[in-house]
């Protein structure tokens, strides 16, 4: 049976019952399992407002310092993940709310200057292919544990990525936006590295899109496939994609 990893993110996850629709999507798709990936960015962001701390991003990637962990990962491994759990258990579901050790992943320091950002290293057997074969639905946050046993925020498309290796499983970005857009904000059906690189040195891709393009283009490669951004606002999106149809933007190796 074909898997299928889904990274979740953006107003998705602050939007009352929004990912209903696709669990109940997904409760309909018999023919194949599905792994969920999810971020929570804007989570985070009030969070860690209310708690009177700036919010810092670099590169598309948020400053974590060790102070700002605690309500960083109460906020994506806590709030987030058990929003989603309950909306997928009223979909049908049976879900399993993890954190990226569990799923297989061991995390490490990215850049000292980002503080607790964590990259994806595989070291440890993940469970996910026994709670598939136990027909659970794995909703994964973005949270990683060091072998020092520090927390990592790790951007969830990365930690989509990485899972979909480990499981050699096909990926969709799901996101706000229906497709990249190009320059005049129309959307591009399929973009390669070239494509890429130069729609990043235009500026036309910045930000959180560049970091989601650039991990869809390592994800391509990897898996020698495309792999598809597209909007969950529109479900119906999903089960298209999932029946091979072309829907939001190709990212092509």
């Amino acid at each position: 049976m074909q898997t299928w990893v889904i990274k979740l993110g953006g107003a998705v996850l602050n939007t009352e019952n929004a990912a209903k629709a696709l669990f109940e999507v997904l409760a309909s798709q018999t023919q194949a399992q599905f792994v969920i990936v999810h971020g929570g960015g804007a989570l985070v962001d009030s969070w860690l407002k209310e708690a009177g701390f700036a919010s810092a991003k670099h590169q598309g990637l948020r400053i974590s310092p060790k102070e700002q962990m605690p309500y960083i990962v109460g906020a994506l491994a806590g709030c987030a993940n058990k929003q989603l759990m309950s909306q997928a258990i009223v979909a049908g579901h049976k879900p399993v709310g993890l954190s990226l050790y569990e799923a297989g992943i061991i995390s490490s320091q990215k850049l000292k200057a980002l503080g607790q950002v964590g990259q994806c290293d595989s070291g440890v057997q993940s469970v996910i292919p026994e709670l598939l074969k136990l027909g659970r639905l794995p909703l994964v946050s973005s949270i990683g544990f060091g072998d020092d046993g520090l927390w990592y925020n790790v951007n969830a498309d990365e930690a989509a990525a990485a899972i979909a290796k480990e499981l050699n499983a096909e990926i969709i970005f799901m996101t706000d936006v229906e497709a990249v857009l190009d320059a005049d904000k129309q959307p591009l059906h399929q973009l390669d590295t070239n494509q890429i690189n130069t729609l990043i040195a235009e500026g036309v891709i910045l930000g959180g899109m560049e970091v989601k393009v650039k991990t869809s283009l390592l994800a391509a490669q990897h898996l020698r496939r495309g792999v598809y951004i597209s909007s969950w606002q529109k479900p119906g999106n999903l089960v298209a994609l999932l029946a091979g149809e072309h829907v939001g933007t190709k990212i092509t190796p």
